[in-house]
């Protein structure tokens, strides 16, 4: 019962910090950001796939990210982004594709940002370092989905080869494809996150001190991603009669607010974990029973 009131009293001395810290603003802030830099990271991934000779991947690695979001959400966005993948960018291979990975990059910017507040933690890299590694950052993101997508669009392949040379009988499983399929969308969002909250912001972390926040960062994202795809499934149409054309956007907006959101707070949780470990009193400074007595 001790144990439980402590990580009750961690978690809402974080939710007071993430207040305190302007969290819902920087949320905000990171929502408008990932928007944004979503289009701009899907021609980056068209014109990589183009120049590696199969831009079937790009649409293979979108599919994979919308993956991760309710279906609601995912289908207001679907047409939007089916015309930014079917659309020819080898013009863009110059001036076009330089400054669509620079807004692509904004993304990890305002992500850092959020960290950095929330670690409390004072910036002290250059400007123009920080940009190239966001810019890294964002690079191997594009270069990572599209490897995903081959090994997506590999397997039915492998499983075919299987079946015609391998000895044992060997059948097409959908359930095991969709397994894999999701198994590493997620393995690859952890991934992300263990390098987002270790050396994106300022400092430096160990595992023990970011996972906790990652844990909660992936728990609270699934739920809040069924809870407002339940909601959408009954209230869509109060976005499309307030916003009208714009409803897709919103919805997709306000999706990713909750989610920044959560990340911010997992920021906030792992700092605040860190701040109750090292008040803790020692064995050494615990009073003993007898004292206490």
């Amino acid at each position: 019962m001790r144990q439980i009131l402590k990580a009750f009293n961690v978690a809402l001395d974080a939710f007071y910090t993430f207040l305190a810290d302007d969290g819902w603003a920087i949320a905000s802030h990171i929502a408008l950001s990932a928007l944004m830099a979503l289009f701009p990271f899907l021609i980056v991934i068209t014109s990589l796939a183009g120049f590696f000779g199969s831009e079937d991947l790009a649409d293979q690695a979108a599919q994979l990210m919308l993956d991760t979001w309710p279906s609601q959400v995912a289908s207001a966005l679907s047409g939007e982004i089916h015309d930014v993948l079917t659309q020819s960018h080898g013009g863009t291979l110059t001036i076009g594709l330089v400054l669509a990975i620079y807004f692509a990059s904004n993304g990890v910017e305002s992500l850092r940002v959020g960290l950095n507040r929330a670690y409390s933690v004072v910036e002290t890299r250059r400007w123009y370092w920080l940009r190239l590694e966001s810019i890294g950052y964002t690079m191997i993101a594009a270069v990572m989905s599209l490897a995903m997508a081959f090994l997506i669009v590999l397997g039915p392949l492998i499983l075919a080869f299987a079946r015609r040379y391998v000895p044992l009988r060997v059948e097409p499983n959908e359930n095991l494809f969709n397994l894999l399929r999701y198994g590493l969308t997620i393995a690859a969002l952890i991934v992300a996150l263990i390098i987002l909250h270790k050396w994106l912001p300022a400092g430096t972390r160990r595992m023990r001190d970011i996972m906790p926040g990652i844990v909660v960062t992936m728990i609270a994202s699934l739920v809040s991603g069924m809870v407002f795809g339940q909601y959408l499934a009954r209230f869509a149409s109060n976005y499309v009669t307030t916003y009208a054309g714009l409803a897709s956007v919103m919805i997709a907006l306000v999706f990713l607010y909750f989610i920044a959101a959560i990340f911010v707070y997992g920021g906030e949780l792992n700092a605040s974990i860190v701040k109750a470990r090292e008040n803790a009193p020692s064995p050494q400074e615990a009073p003993s029973p007898a004292r206490a007595g």
